[in-house]
């Protein structure tokens, strides 16, 4: 009987032409606003990072890394992801209509639920991209120094594109792959269709799960090289320069790792509730929580560049500066992210 209700609920807000009486954009708006602001002045600190870099292209002291591509291509993705998706939401309550009445053949539905899987999983495809070459550059020097060059990084957002695009496109294919869900402005795959929603959950998941082993890893790699430090502060002295540049080299990743760790921590907690509820029984799936674990997942493009703005160098330097450093030897003020 509860299925019933449910079913019928779901038939209801499917076919409904009209937003309910009393809905208001002030949350879209003011989390289309969010998005916008943070993933604009993440890329302007990119660009200021960039014409830097450029300024210093002829000598050693360039700074930007494949990572830093690699971030710029991510918060790209969010901002993208941010005006295109948010703006028919807007237009759907400017309008007071569904999104299946904002055109003919439910065109703007599928847009949406298109949208919404294609930059859900492309973020976290970068995410995985970005964990990857962390776990390259520490875990294997000498083979990222000689086939990992920067220039190599500009291929991997065609490349996550269109990996995504072909996944994402699967739906499409089919009859009746996307809903329109209460109270008429989200529209995502159809509950019924729950092999392709367990399948892209799962995708999600065993991604997250990747960037996890890469992240610790790291780790590890971090801990080996701080007590190969201590080791060799007990051996023969180095040169200056040669430990000045051991020291830099080693804040820099721990600053890599802090940025890319809450990153991964973010998308998780933002796509687990989604995953959660793929895998739930026909009984006790319930329309309500599927509708907050979109919300969920589409809050995630937004913490993202806030994340990036604020763990900038003078932050990370005042945790830096509350560290012991009787202990923690070569950790030092980051350089990274001016």
């Amino acid at each position: 009987m509860g299925n019933t209700s449910s079913d019928s609920r779901l038939e209801n807000c499917d076919a409904e032409q009209w937003l309910p009486s009393g809905e208001s954009p002030a949350i879209s708006a003011v989390m289309f606003s969010a998005g916008v602001l943070g993933n604009l002045i993440a890329l302007a600190l990119l660009a200021h990072r960039w014409r830097g870099d450029s300024g210093r292209s002829a000598g050693p002291g360039s700074s930007i890394s494949l990572f830093h591509v690699l971030v710029t291509e991510l918060v790209f993705t969010d901002l993208l992801g941010t005006c295109l998706i948010s703006p028919v939401v807007l237009a759907s309550y400017a309008r007071n209509q569904t999104l299946v009445a904002l055109a003919p053949q439910r065109r703007v539905c599928t847009y949406f639920a298109f949208s919404m899987t294609f930059f859900s999983l492309a973020t976290m495809l970068m995410l995985f991209a970005m964990a990857l070459e962390r776990y390259l550059a520490i875990g294997h020097p000498y083979f990222y120094q000689s086939r990992i060059k920067r220039r190599g990084g500009l291929a991997v957002l065609p490349i996550v594109y269109t990996a995504s695009l072909l996944f994402c496109s699967l739906p499409l294919l089919g009859h009746r792959q996307y809903a329109q869900y209460c109270p008429g402005t989200w529209c995502f795959i159809w509950l019924e269709q729950t092999t392709y929603l367990r399948l892209y959950a799962t995708l999600l998941l065993l991604l997250i799960i990747a960037v996890l082993v890469c992240n610790f890893s790291v780790i590890l790699n971090l801990i080996r090289m701080h007590r190969r430090g201590k080791r060799s502060r007990c051996g023969p002295s180095l040169g200056g320069s040669r430990r000045r540049g051991e020291r830099v080299s080693m804040a820099e990743e721990t600053d890599h790792l802090i940025l890319l760790a809450i990153m991964t921590i973010t998308f998780a907690i933002c796509s687990l509730p989604l995953t959660i509820f793929a895998y739930m029984n026909e009984t006790s799936r319930k329309e309500k929580w599927y509708l907050q674990a979109l919300r969920f997942l589409s809050i995630n493009s937004i913490i993202d560049p806030w994340v990036f703005a604020i763990l900038r160098p003078p932050v990370l330097r005042l945790m830096h500066e509350n560290v012991n450093y009787n202990h923690l030897p070569y950790l030092t003020t980051p350089k990274i992210l001016e």
